[in-house]
This record gives C-alpha cells, sequence and structure tokens, in this order.
C-alpha cells in the first residue's frame, strides 16, 4: 500500500529550502547579537545630541532592521506550517512597521513612532537573549537590563522625566526593588505598578534557582558511587 501523501517538489526545490533552513539555524546567535546590539542603538538615538551622531546611529538602526526584516522573510520562507507561523508571529509585522511612522508629519505619530521602537528593541532584546544566553541567572540579569533600559526610555520620551539620568536612576530603583518613581502622572504611576510586579518576579525566580542550587543533592564523587555498587573502596 503506498504512503505518499502527494507529489515531492523538485529537488532544486527541496535543496533551496534544505540550504534555507540551514542559514536560518546559523543565523540564530547572530541575529540574537544584533538584537541586543539593537537596543543600545535604541538608546544612543534617544540620547544623542550631535547630528553627525544622530545620522550615524540612524543610519546603523534602519540597517539593523533590514537584517530583522531579512531574517523574519527567511523564517516565513522554511516554515514548515505556515498558519501556525503566522499566528504566533503576527505581532513581529507590527514592530517591523512602526519605524515607518518616523516618516508621518504629525508630531503624535512620530512620538508613536519613537515609542514604538523602544519597545521593539526591548521585545528583540528579550528575545535574542533567550537565543544567546542559557544559565537562567544570567538570562534574567540581561533582561532585566533591558527592562531598565527600556522604562526609563519610555518615561523620558513621554516627559516624565526632564532628564534621562533621572529616569534611568529611578527607573533602575524600581526594576530592582520595587522602588516608587518620583513622577506623578499618569504613566509613570502606570508604570510603576508594572516595574514593581516584575520586581517581585525576578525576587522569587532568584529565590527558587538559588533555593535548587543549595538544597540539590551533591554529586557523589567516583570512589562513593564505587562503594554503593559494591566495589571495594581500595585494595586490601
Amino acid at each position: 500500500m503506498s504512503t505518499s501523501t502527494g507529489p515531492r517538489p523538485p529537488l532544486g526545490e527541496r535543496r533551496g529550502v534544505e540550504a534555507a533552513e540551514a542559514l536560518a539555524r546559523w543565523l540564530d546567535k547572530p541575529m540574537g547579537a544584533l538584537g541586543l546590539l539593537f537596543v543600545l542603538v535604541v538608546l544612543g538615538q534617544a540620547l544623542a545630541t550631535e547630528p553627525s551622531v544622530v545620522t550615524a546611529l540612524s543610519l546603523l538602526g534602519w540597517l539593523l532592521w533590514l537584517f530583522f526584516v531579512a531574517e523574519f522573510a527567511l523564517r516565513a520562507y522554511v516554515a514548515r506550517d505556515q498558519r501556525r507561523f503566522w499566528r504566533r508571529n503576527w505581532w513581529q509585522v507590527l514592530f517591523l512597521a512602526l519605524p515607518f511612522l518616523r516618516f508621518a508629519r504629525a508630531f503624535a505619530l512620530l512620538r508613536t513612532a519613537r515609542i514604538g521602537g523602544v519597545l521593539s528593541a526591548a521585545v528583540r532584546g528579550s528575545r535574542s537573549a533567550s537565543r544567546l544566553l542559557s544559565g537562567r541567572i544570567t538570562w534574567l540579569t540581561v533582561v532585566t537590563a533591558i527592562v531598565v533600559l527600556g522604562s526609563s526610555q519610555l518615561l523620558y520620551i513621554l516627559g516624565s522625566y526632564g532628564d534621562y539620568a533621572g529616569a534611568l536612576h529611578d527607573a533602575a530603583l524600581a526594576t530592582v526593588s520595587g522602588e516608587p518613581l518620583t513622577a506623578d502622572d499618569a504613566f509613570a504611576q502606570s508604570l510603576e505598578v508594572v516595574l514593581a510586579v516584575y520586581s517581585v518576579v525576578v525576587f522569587a525566580s532568584l529565590a527558587g534557582v538559588l533555593g535548587a542550587f543549595f538544597l540539590s543533592p551533591a554529586e557523589p564523587d567516583d570512589d562513593t558511587r564505587g562503594t554503593a555498587a559494591g566495589e571495594p573502596s581500595g585494595a586490601g
């Protein structure tokens, strides 16, 4: 009885898909590193004042964005289940489209584009950290740094703080310890609650990791294993 479910694609097409899949796997870690770099570029764009620096960071940001678009298109091409891929990744299209709002003339849309850039950089940086880092404590440390940078930029962009240093200081305290923000506008108060919840989650996660490390039984050494197995521990 035949088990064929349909005609197989041509050999050249199959080889093309296999090559694209191999390229997507190879790009996994490099794209993760670019995602973390993008967080710093977005931060630099928010703070830079020199026209030459602003131009250089803007060009670098657009170059990184082209890499992200190309990688997304590649992953969409090699996806075995297209329906599942688009159901799980449709939101990334929105983040990839947000930078084009910078060409709008309306101030509200320009500010929305900057906010969207910060949010997309934070999300991409967090996903990149999960690609690159295997240790949970290291991953939590990097993600916490990204949360601090992202929240401080939002506080600065939306006018909750007049200087970025104050926004960064208060955001770091709120993220790590749940300390209230000194700004009292609606956005700062809302973000304060989010950061307080995040600090509790991080503390609980760290407590779980450290508890598992210190309470886990020690690995028996070779002599102990040999004795437990009935082997003599030394020559008589």
